[in-house]
């Protein structure tokens, strides 16, 4: 019989990329994002044919994938374009680190890995507890800005707040997490930024 697995994945995104690579599953993948760090041979050995918000759908649909994988309502526009061309698209779209343990997952049932998956998300919770009781007694708190997409300006999607605090920062933009759409996001006004001071400004893109 046939395998049911898909073997032509495209991600469109780093995250699955890494985590099909974790998985050991990496031969399946046949095309990732340009975007694409970790881990770094992927882009050495796999076709780049995205960015995060730009896909070429011809190049897509050359290479004949059984599944594409992608995230979030950014990505909505070369999913629709997809599967009117009649490809298989998966798009998670999870928002908090729950969310991403549900994304991994997933991931290892889509490519016939569900006991790695489970042990990789046991390994990161593991990690991520010891990372709490080592910043449980710190006394200062550092004001941490996270800046998303720079035009136009976007903070922080809800894992990355959750990150934030439980590395022991205080995030800037707190609100922001209740948000699950990135053009609820949007700082309008770059002064506020300013005004908030923060000690440490990341960027991610």
């Amino acid at each position: 019989m046939k395998s049911i697995f898909p073997e032509r994945i495209i991600c469109l995104t780093e995250e699955t990329t890494e985590t099909i690579y974790l998985l050991g599953e990496q031969k399946r993948i046949i095309g990732i994002s340009g975007f694409t760090v970790r881990p770094s041979k992927a882009k050495k050995e796999k076709k780049k044919i995205c960015t995060f918000i730009d896909a070429n759908i011809d190049e897509i649909i050359s290479l004949n994938p059984d599944l594409v994988i992608g995230f979030s309502d950014i990505q909505a526009d070369i999913a629709q374009k997809l599967i009117k061309r009649g490809v298989t698209v998966w798009i998670n779209n999870y928002r908090d680190i729950n969310g991403i343990f549900k994304m991994i997952g997933q991931v290892g049932m889509l490519v016939n890995q569900i006991e790695k998956s489970n042990n990789l998300i046991k390994e990161i919770n593991t990690k991520l507890e010891v990372i709490k009781k080592k910043v449980k007694n710190f006394k200062i708190k550092p004001k941490i800005y996270f800046e998303e997409w720079y035009d136009p300006i976007i903070t922080n999607i809800q894992w990355v707040s959750e990150i934030i605090e439980l590395c022991g920062g205080e995030n800037i933009f707190p609100a922001s997490k209740k948000e699950s759409l990135a053009k609820d996001r949007v700082i309008k006004n770059s002064e506020i930024i300013v005004e908030k001071n923060p000690d440490i400004i990341l960027v991610s893109w």
